[in-house]
């Protein structure tokens, strides 16, 4: 009988040993309130495709806090097994709070004495690239990182426009463009090519079906349309030749700046001298180059003044806002590094002479006294402009191959595409500077 008795309590006490060993195994996960998605330098595996989770949760109909300031702009998000499983999947590092840390958190993060804040992102918002469909020879960043970070997106170009079809989306990139119809001012050097004379035949075939008599007064109505959309509360990101070229085509509506191989007939005389810079998102005072063969627009883009920027020292560098007071630029801004790889483009950097005063420059070069990444309001809405072609690839050329982002998943130049893309999912807040 008592070593029946015995048996028993080591059995109890053998199955109470196993259920505290299950314990401390499933304790972590079981326990944990939050998933905490750190996006500093040393904690994050892939930046790149951490923005991806977010996205994809998002679209679950779950919010999102991001921790502006805190560990590089981190992402705190309401634990699940799914969740964690995905981040498995992508490579995406995360960690797991208790609902007590978390609490502590979000405490210390509301503090005034900290520069961070927590803004909450309620929906995924819906991606529209406004992009040739044909392939072009050149890659665009916007869509490669898109496509990396598995954030899904739809191609929209002239016709899409024209018919009002970007009431649809909360986002729009503008792929590399000229909305000046000169055709990225490729005739220098590639006038001879097959796929500069076949893009040129496009243009013209569509501006004709559309009902245009030039290709500059169809690119001309799709700049208005984009202004009209941005001025009824959408969101524009820009990069390289599509930001000044759109600002360019807005100031110069009705005037003829196209010489005769781009449009057929000459420019109207004087033209400079009819630009309306009140009609433009970004710039002023800018002074159109006139040479049908210079691989320029105007003296907005820096390109040609940078003669004394190497490129083992060319770097541009974040401004620091204060997250309680200007959230929005420093949603724009979160990062890892403060400090970022410089990159060339057709339009590579903004000369801060042309730029409005209403505008904010959010990133410049120092040394070349350049701006490289600015931001502005338009009516109820908001645009970026990103100056450059590719944050990884420094003089990208027509005919380079694209750049394999599997080997920049941390690229600081790339989150601030990303920021970009999150930006229209904040709850917004009324900024008070």
């Amino acid at each position: 009988m008592q070593n029946i008795e015995s048996n028993k309590k080591k059995r109890g006490i053998l199955k109470l040993g196993c259920l505290f060993f299950l314990f401390f195994i499933y304790a972590p996960s079981a326990w944990a309130s939050y998933i905490l998605i750190p996006m500093d330098s040393q904690g994050q595996e892939n930046h790149l495709k951490a923005y991806g989770i977010t996205y994809w949760v998002l679209s679950k109909n779950e919010k999102v806090k991001w921790l502006l300031n805190y560990r590089g702009g981190a992402f705190l998000i309401m634990n699940n097994e799914q969740i964690q499983n995905e981040c498995k999947i992508r490579g995406v590092s995360f960690e797991l709070l208790s609902n007590a840390a978390t609490e502590d958190l979000l405490e210390e993060i509301s503090s005034p004495s900290k520069n961070q804040d927590a803004v909450i992102l309620e929906k995924a918002p819906k991606i529209a690239v406004y992009s040739p469909k044909s392939n072009r020879p050149w890659d665009d960043a916007v869509t490669m990182v898109l496509t990396y970070a598995e954030i899904p997106y739809e191609v929209i170009y002239d016709r899409e426009v024209l018919e009002d079809r970007l009431l649809q989306y909360d986002w729009l990139h503008l792929h590399h463009e000229d909305f000046t119809g000169q055709y990225g001012k490729f005739y220098g050097a590639y006038r001879a090519t097959p796929w500069y004379i076949q893009e040129k035949q496009e243009a013209e075939a569509l501006a004709t079906e559309l009902g245009y008599q030039k290709v500059s007064q169809q690119k001309l109505a799709v700049a208005l349309k984009i202004r009209d959309y941005v001025v009824g509360g959408g969101f524009m990101f820009a990069m390289c030749s599509a930001t000044d070229s759109f600002d360019i085509a807005l100031s110069a509506e009705g005037v003829d700046i196209c010489e005769a191989m781009f449009d057929g007939d000459p420019s109207e005389g004087n033209y400079q001298s009819k630009l309306d810079f009140s009609n433009t998102f970004a710039f002023k005072d800018f002074i159109l180059s006139r040479n049908p063969l210079e691989y320029e627009f105007s003296s907005i883009d820096m390109t040609s003044k940078r003669k004394t920027v190497q490129r083992d020292t060319d770097y541009f560098t974040l401004m620091e806002f204060s997250a309680k007071w200007d959230p929005v630029p420093t949603m724009l801004c979160q990062n890892h590094t403060a400090l970022i790889k410089g990159f060339m483009g057709q339009t590579t950097a903004y000369s801060p002479s042309t730029i409005k005063p209403t505008v904010l420059v959010m990133a410049e070069n120092k040394v070349n006294g350049e701006a490289r990444y600015i931001h502005g309001v338009k009516g109820s809405g908001f645009f970026t402009f990103y100056g450059g072609h590719d944050p990884e690839d420094y003089q990208h050329r027509v005919g380079d191959p694209k750049t394999a982002l599997e080997l920049h998943p941390n690229s600081p130049g790339y989150r601030l595409i990303l920021n970009n893309v999150l930006f229209p999912a904040a709850k917004k807040k009324k900024q008070k500077t």
